[in-house]
């Protein structure tokens, strides 16, 4: 089993019992908090996901680390000590990033990455917003880059669809349409 498959079946595991303690958000910014934590000190993560540490020493450690954390979530506390306990402490950054995944589903939200030619306004930021809104159904969060070369409308990639409405994109169906013609 990959890792990524095993940290997708703890980040459902711990949603599904931080939506029943009505935490599920609470959950998220604890774990994100954690991760970046852990992140932020290079031998605390060398520490953790280093195989020759044992698991009761990683527990010991992550302990320590949660109780300087403060006020993290019960859910949160028990599923981190038991990845410890199992020395799953390195998919740690993987569970946070897919249960801020699921819970953004749960939310009805969805990311969209959009590339324009020049930087938005706020009207063509709200429009666009609402058009990928309409066709997926969902709340859209943006995040925006400027590229260019796409020389003019916009490129957006919501999940795994592409929206390309950009004059490059329409210049090579030009292009493709008038060589089939001849």
């Amino acid at each position: 089993m990959s890792a990524r498959s095993i940290s997708r079946r703890y980040a459902v595991a711990l949603f599904d019992v931080a939506r029943k303690a009505g935490s599920e958000e609470k959950a998220g910014r604890d774990l994100s908090e954690l991760v970046r934590l852990i992140g932020g000190h290079a031998e605390l993560n060398r520490v953790l996901s280093s195989p020759a540490v044992p698991a009761t020493a990683k527990r010991a450690i992550i302990g320590a680390v949660m109780a300087q954390a403060g006020d993290l979530s019960a859910e949160v506390r028990r599923m981190v000590t038991m990845l410890a306990d199992r020395d799953r402490l390195a998919g740690l950054p993987q569970l946070a990033a897919t249960y801020a995944e699921l819970l953004l589903d749960a939310q009805r939200i969805v990311s969209a990455d959009v590339v324009t030619a020049t930087p938005l306004t706020d009207a063509s930021r709200a429009a666009l917003s609402a058009a990928l809104g309409r066709a997926t159904g969902k709340s859209v969060r943006l995040t925006e880059r400027v590229d260019p070369a796409i020389v003019g409308g916009v490129v957006a990639r919501v999940g795994s669809f592409v929206y390309d409405g950009s004059v490059t994109r329409q210049l090579e169906r030009m292009r493709d349409k008038l060589n089939a013609s001849n």
